[in-house]
């Protein structure tokens, strides 16, 4: 008897269809509308790069066009640099995805006859490749693993913290624990590392800040005591505004609804910034020398960090705001690190690189533009830009079904992802707010997404034990922006509460209740 195929799964047949939709799609530019005049300006700065060039219309897709720019830019073919390229008129702007014509010709945006001026953003030289295996899954913790973060400097070091009151740092070349922080009194709710990668800061339940020397795992003196209730939160001051190399200083918030800014060196409190009604869930310290909070009281607070003064108060949200992620946090958090591996020799140069970086990376039109995006309870995600001096609100984004849980921006400032409670992943543009797309897989709750630092991947770990990684190269698809599965990653046996992709690309951290340490990579 022959044996019977079963029928096609839901999967199968869904690729057979987009499969025979990008076949229809495709060469569907006609051929005889001639050329285009493209005029390209630099979208930092707004200056204009060469003179307006005709371009068949047919050959103006994406890639002739960063090919076309960089001829411009005498860049040689070793030095070619990925482009992004969007349009904007009357407050509109579009996005470039695959040409000109389908972008803007065909909707009527443009005609042939007009000079087009596109603005172009360069994207990541390096490409990150897409974690797939697990190649360390590391024991050590007595109980859930609530926080994972790597190195600025490096993807081989990672430290985790516990519920089993201890922080760890792992070798993830080799799989093994290194050493282990024995001094808090209960959970370890967060640990950062300063960003010249000298120090590692944890906050507990126990209502201490302790920091410490990772090289050793020794404790750096005593513990920064004055916080009543557990801390929430730490952010360490952007390395380019330390008034002095060996001084820095570090914002802890708390349940006790204050902020404290601690001098490190000194191990005293610098200021207390107090305000807020409710506990602060999460703290930033911005790259112009702002301090951003979040609380439950429903509002996002503005410090100045070298008076301690409010600056503003930012309300919208109707809950309480879990969360906020600065389009800057990247460069923030690595300094003068960068996908070259090359550090400044002295401590001058290092201010200067690191400076330096993150102007390339705030810098829209001409000024410096620090966006904020705040997550809440209240089922809603907003952006902000404080740097214009605005206490409204830049869009309000709808769409998830349940609490949002956290946000965070791609590297490039292009993209915001956000995770909920409604076990979705969504991206949104972080230019107007914009919706892109839904990245439906997880069956349980999405704790935590990060970003890879190319902006071209997005990891997110979720309550169902699984970590995804997930294609975020926008494609303009039938049914609208798509995003794509790229890799599943099961591996953990119970949830997944911490995940972090290292700044070098290499490696991805993650972490949760059944208390292994799991390092992946390519």
């Amino acid at each position: 008897m022959a044996t019977v195929l079963p029928p096609p799964s839901k999967r199968q047949r869904t690729l057979v269809a987009e499969k025979a939709r990008e076949q229809q799609d495709v060469d569907t530019i006609p051929s005889d509308l001639g050329s285009v005049r493209v005029h390209f300006y630099d979208q930092s700065t707004g200056k204009p790069t060469g003179a307006p060039v005709a371009i068949p219309v047919a050959d103006a897709t994406v890639k002739n066009l960063e090919l076309l720019l960089n001829t411009l830019q005498g860049n040689d073919a070793t030095e070619r640099v990925p482009y992004r390229f969007s349009f904007g008129a009357d407050g509109q702007v579009v996005d470039i995805v695959s040409d000109l014509y389908r972008a803007l010709l065909k909707p009527g945006l443009k005609t042939t006859e007009d000079t087009i001026s596109l603005q172009y953003t360069p994207q990541a030289i390096f490409r990150v490749r897409a974690v797939s295996r697990c190649s360390a899954s590391i024991p050590g913790h007595g109980e859930a693993i609530l926080v994972a973060a790597f190195s600025p400097s490096s993807s081989s070091r990672l430290v985790t913290g516990s519920g089993d009151n201890t922080a760890r740092v792992f070798d993830t070349d080799t799989g093994t624990p290194i050493h282990t922080l024995k001094g808090h009194t209960s959970w370890v709710l967060v640990a950062s590392w300063s960003p010249n990668d000298s120090t590692i800061a944890t906050g507990s339940m126990d209502n201490t800040v302790r920091l410490w020397d990772p090289k050793t795992g020794q404790p750096l003196g005593q513990p920064l005591k004055g916080h009543t209730k557990w801390v929430n939160s730490l952010a360490w001051e952007p390395y380019h505004l330390r008034q002095n190399p060996t001084s820095s200083r570090l914002a802890s918030s708390s349940k006790d609804a204050t902020v404290r800014v601690w001098d490190t060196v000194s191990k005293r409190i610098d200021l207390v910034l107090s305000g807020h009604k409710s506990s602060v869930s999460c703290v930033r310290w911005g790259g112009t020398g702002t301090i951003y909070t979040a609380s439950h009281d429903k509002t996002i607070k503005l410090w100045d960090s070298t008076k301690g003064t409010l600056i503003s108060t930012l309300a919208a949200h109707a809950h309480w705001v879990n969360h906020l992620a600065l389009s800057t946090d990247l460069v923030l958090r690595t300094a003068y690190h960068d996908h070259t591996g090359h550090i400044p020799p002295t401590p001058a140069e290092k201010t200067a690189k690191a400076r330096q970086r993150y102007e390339a990376s705030a810098t829209i039109n001409g000024r410096i533009s620090e966006r904020l995006v705040t997550a809440s309870d209240d089922f809603t995600i907003y952006l902000w830009d404080p740097s214009a001096n605005n206490t409204k609100p830049v869009a309000r984004l709808l769409g998830h079904q349940k609490q949002v849980n956290h946000v965070t921006f791609s590297p490039d400032g292009a993209l915001i992802a956000s995770c909920g409670f409604d076990n979705a992943v969504k991206l949104w543009s972080a230019r107007d707010g914009a919706f892109i797309a839904t990245l439906r897989g997880h069956v349980g709750p999405v704790y935590m997404c990060c970003f890879s630092p190319d902006a071209r991947l997005l990891v997110s770990a979720s309550k169902d034990t699984t970590l995804k990684v997930w294609d975020v190269v926008v494609r303009q698809g039938r049914g609208g922006a798509q995003g794509k599965l790229k890799e599943d990653l099961p591996g953990h046996r119970d949830e997944v509460f911490a995940v972090d992709w290292s700044p070098d690309g290499r490696m991805v951290g993650s972490g949760g209740k059944d208390r292994a340490v799991r390092v992946w990579r390519h």
